[in-house]
């Protein structure tokens, strides 16, 4: 009997300084102290990622400006020096539902990012994120590592205590909401620009979701732009940059942040909502073969633990599995 083939192109599916130690406790529990840090860039670049990405020149210096002769040390009780950065408004930050989406290249112009992020924590209650937990992801695209780093010594400067940031900084839309729901978290920021191109000359953005994983209310997204429209401050935690390319917890005082496996939550969660042992009897079928094309995306970071490791699906079945900063200068979904 002659073997039928059925070749599916799925795309986006719901499977869619200082001298200091830095304690850090890996993710089997075992505690870890790093060698004092003699000084540290205030955004150097992350450690390599464990998958590859663009060579390309990163000026750090401009995403945030700060000079020891303008920022204003804040003592706070925590034990975290925090520095007001003064600042000033800059045009363009409108925020709708789907929020801030501009070129990379506006995005790290001085104080783009730090301005919008301020103004957001400006704009909910304190109750919303008071030494309460945030999620951190995004899609891979360029300009997502050095952005996590702005977010979160913004985030532990206004007072979050804890910040779970997918292991890369990589995260997918829906696993962020699923991630913000099954850890009973305050909300979550999603790095994104959704299907539009990624790239030092393309696209970038950013949104943030409620506690429930829905994306901020217009209420929220019109206090954020008219706090963009009077900011002059930026509250900035003086602490070093997060490793993000290993699991486990770093602490600085009473604010912490998790690097997490950025897959499990969202697999537990389709576990729950799908019968994917009926769907791996499908994909053990002789007379069934499937193709799942990741464009380079985020996705791909799902793909092999999902439809290899969970589903038993054949390695080849997967395309384009490793997530670039470019995407493989293709137009994928987040």
């Amino acid at each position: 009997m002659a073997t039928s083939c059925c070749c599916l192109r799925l795309e986006n599916v719901i499977f869619s300084s200082t001298s200091r130690k830095v304690k850090q406790t890996s993710a089997n529990g075992s505690v870890l102290l790093s060698s004092p840090i003699s000084s540290f860039s205030l955004l150097s670049p992350s450690s390599s990622l464990f998958y590859p990405i663009l060579k390309t020149s990163h000026s750090l210096h401009s995403y945030l400006h700060v000079k020891a002769s303008s920022s204003t040390a804040i003592a706070e009780p925590e034990g975290i020096k925090i520095n007001s950065v003064p600042t000033k408004p800059i045009e363009g930050q409108k925020t709708g539902t789907s929020g801030l989406r501009k070129k990379v290249k506006v995005f790290t112009g001085e104080n783009y990012l730090a301005n919008w992020i301020q103004a957001l924590f400006n704009s909910l209650p304190p109750e919303d994120y008071k030494n309460g937990v945030l999620v951190l992801g995004g899609d891979g695209r360029y300009f997502n590592r050095e952005a996590s780093q702005i977010i979160i010594k913004i985030a532990a400067g206004n007072g979050v205590g804890k910040i779970l940031v997918g292991k890369e900084g990589i995260m997918s839309t829906p696993a962020v909401s699923a991630v913000i729901r099954k850890r009973k978290a305050n909300g979550g920021f999603i790095m994104s620009a959704s299907h539009n191109p990624g790239g030092p000359e393309y696209d970038w953005g950013i949104k943030f979701n409620y506690n429930s994983g829905q994306p901020a209310p217009e209420s929220i997204t019109d206090k954020i732009y008219g706090n963009t429209l009077s900011i002059s401050e930026v509250k900035m935690a003086d602490i070093p940059d997060v490793d993000l390319s290993s699991l486990g917890v770093t602490e600085h005082a009473n604010f912490s942040v998790e690097v997490v496996d950025p897959v499990s939550d969202y697999l537990e969660l389709m576990e729950n909502v799908f019968d994917l042992e009926l769907i791996k009897s499908l994909l053990s079928r002789s007379d069934f073969r499937f193709i799942f094309d990741a464009m380079h995306a985020v996705t791909g970071a799902y793909a092999k633990p999902i439809f290899v490791d969970k589903l038993g699906a054949s390695p080849d079945s997967i395309s384009n599995g490793v997530p670039l900063e470019d995407f493989g200068h293709g137009h994928p979904r987040s």
